[in-house]
């Protein structure tokens, strides 16, 4: 696949605009999942850039990996104020353009839901270094009955619109299998819409690479 075949420019300013709006409600989400992080770090799928002013200072360096060119252009510029060093790149979670074991850690939030899992989780394992940290931050599979139900009904049309968005997706599951060792991981409802609650369950959390 090239980066030509994601791009999704309605469904890229659709998705700035959704986070936009929440970006204060997600703000201290980010800051958890990004807390702690130092030396040099990957994000592949990165967006507009939303965590980009939520990296602490000992990050030296973030190289944020986006194949989508409406995304690219609006993360080059909240590069352009983040508090840390921000390099973004053209390419794809699948195909990092980085040598093996060259980053301290590896950021991803809202991406594994509408990507390869286990190839871009195999990926992020070849680029950490041995005990370097996957930090992630995902809408996840339901647990409750209903919303169980109702993710299975909206999921074909949710995935049309939002770009290939995948809402039941175990992805703690996906990321043991990808030879990862969880750290710490908690699983929560957030929703700030009620047109959001087929993607309420959340989860953020740390694992390792052995």
């Amino acid at each position: 696949m090239s980066t030509r075949e994601v791009e999704h420019p309605v469904f890229a300013r659709v998705y700035a605009l959704i986070s936009a709006l929440q970006a204060r409600q997600e703000a201290p989400l980010r800051r958890e999942l990004l807390a702690g992080l130092s030396g040099r770090v990957v994000e592949p799928g990165a967006g507009t850039g939303v965590n980009f002013a939520h990296y602490p200072a000992a990050v030296t360096e973030v190289v944020a990996v986006e194949p989508e060119p409406t995304m690219r252009k609006r993360a080059l510029r909240a590069a352009s104020s983040a508090p840390v060093p921000v390099r973004v790149v053209e390419g794809l979670a699948g195909a990092i353009p980085a040598p093996d074991a060259s980053f301290d850690a590896a950021v991803v939030s809202m991406m594994l839901c509408s990507v390869d899992q286990p190839a871009v989780l195999a990926e992020l394992r070849r680029v950490l270094r041995p005990g370097g940290e996957l930090r992630f931050y995902e809408h996840v599979a339901a647990t409750a009955p209903r919303l169980v139900r109702l993710q299975r009904t909206v999921a074909p049309l949710w995935a049309r619109v939002f770009g290939g968005c995948r809402i039941d997706r175990d992805t703690l599951a996906a990321i043991e299998a990808a030879g990862f060792e969880p750290l710490r991981w908690r699983r929560f409802n957030f929703a700030f819409s009620p047109l959001n609650q087929p993607v309420k369950p959340h989860l953020l959390g740390a694992a390792r690479r052995p």
